[in-house]
């Protein structure tokens, strides 16, 4: 019973680490194709673009993720809401886990599974390991998913031709950008992929909206 119940996990851990590795080409594929925007460039300066998006306090956005580790993976909607400090994020996902809903105030983790389970502090970041095999960088990807740094760290960047960031490497993460689109005055990003080690993740947004900004 016990090598049976082993031989299925592993099963499942195959099946959501290939829907997952799916998932990430066709994200992949998506940018390459109908996703592509072209654009005007910017009308301000990268530093002043980005002293203003890091002040951005309140937004949320709607999309798709797909995250794969060197043996783990998952694929999900994902809707993020921001309020200040505090990030609420909700994962749905038809795979192994079905969902989470998370809580961050900067400081403090919630995590509510999908079964109604509410941890918090080490047992959330316990996991959060454990479910999605890494643990989301949550502080600091309020400020990636922006398509800026985050100011609390050092980081290096690389703009684009029209003067947007299309790499940021920062706290061990390499972060490359794809499309923007118009949100209340700024150019916000469409897709976003992140990778460490063997780790990789990828979003799309399918839908952003931010207090009204001045233009960037």
């Amino acid at each position: 019973m016990a090598a049976h119940g082993g031989q299925a996990g592993a099963a499942r851990r195959s099946d959501r680490a290939t829907a997952a590795a799916a998932a990430l080409a066709a994200l992949a594929l998506c940018g390459l194709s109908a996703c592509q925007t072209r654009m005007p460039p910017p009308a301000s300066a990268w530093p002043e673009r980005r002293a203003a998006l890091q002040a951005v306090a309140q937004f949320t956005f709607a999309g798709r993720m797909a995250a794969a580790t060197a043996s783990e993976g998952f694929s999900a909607s994902v809707n993020w809401q921001q309020q200040g400090l505090n990030s609420d994020l909700t994962l749905r996902s038809p795979l192994g886990f079905g969902g989470a809903h998370l809580q961050f105030d900067g400081t403090t983790l919630q995590m509510t599974a999908s079964d109604g389970t509410l941890l918090d502090g080490a047992a959330a970041h316990a996991e959060l390991v454990r479910v999605f095999g890494f643990e989301p960088p949550l502080a600091s990807l309020r400020y990636w998913l922006l398509g800026v740094p985050d100011p609390a760290a050092e980081a290096s960047e690389t703009l684009d031709a029209t003067q947007r960031l299309q790499n940021l490497q920062q706290l061990d993460w390499q972060i490359a950008y794809g499309d923007y689109v118009p949100e209340a005055g700024f150019w916000l990003p469409q897709r976003v992929s992140l990778q460490r080690g063997a780790l990789r993740l990828k979003l799309i947004v399918t839908r952003w909206q931010l207090a009204p900004g001045r233009r960037s």
